[in-house]
């Protein structure tokens, strides 16, 4: 249990073999997914595979059209340059055998509701809300699919980007699940040989503060 190898050799990987992963293996890591701390334990998550490169395509020409859209809307050339600069990473899942999407549903607050009912201001209650505690529940199931992945030798990219087309992908795979809306999506497979490697971290001693 000591071996944190698992942990510093995951990186994001952009770019996958032409292989089937395993359903059982999906299974494996969604597993793990749902192992994640959750807050309130209400594990607001839904997760959806796709596998039909099809329909992996079409998700990608939709995130493509969504991003040209909001690149005509710049007001200068710079911000247009610098917004187009990254939609190849905003569709790198075209090429993965595997893309997962992950919903989430409303977090529900009892304090939020007892604070209202008691008249608290806007601000008390934008600072209750602040710590986006139903996302941060997302983001440690995500981060599990991702060791896990790294684990089992599979490659994994998590996504958040795509998300500014989420009306159009929810229309697109026809996912009719009352409350839930699309909040990132993950990118797996055989990792390509000779992928870039993990970029540095800051210090900790940048990031890390102790107090005695």
């Amino acid at each position: 249990m000591g071996n944190l190898d698992f942990i510093y050799k995951r990186k994001s990987i952009r770019k996958f073999k032409d292989e089937v992963v395993p359903k059982e293996d999906i299974l494996k890591l969604l597993d793990a997914a749902v192992h994640a701390p959750s807050p309130k334990h209400q594990q607001n998550w839904h997760f959806v595979v796709l596998q039909n490169k099809e329909l992996i395509d079409k998700m990608a020409d939709v995130v493509t059209k969504s991003h040209e859209h909001i690149g005509a809307l710049a007001k200068t050339e710079k911000d247009q340059k610098t917004h187009m600069s990254v939609i190849k990473y905003y569709t790198l899942f075209r090429n993965a055998p595997v893309v997962v999407l992950v919903y989430a549903c409303e977090y529900k607050m009892i304090e939020y509701k007892i604070l209202k009912e008691n008249g608290a201001s806007q601000e008390e209650l934008d600072r209750l809300t602040s710590a986006q505690s139903g996302a941060q529940g997302i983001g440690a199931a995500v981060e599990n699919f991702l060791l896990g992945a790294s684990a089992m030798g599979y490659g994994a990219c998590y996504m958040t980007g795509p998300s500014h087309a989420k009306n159009e992908i929810e229309e697109l795979i026809g996912l009719k699940k009352d409350g839930y809306e699309l909040m990132s999506m993950i990118a797996l497979g055989v990792p390509e040989e000779n992928t870039p490697p993990q970029p540095k971290r800051k210090p900790l001693e940048e990031v890390v503060t102790f107090i005695d």
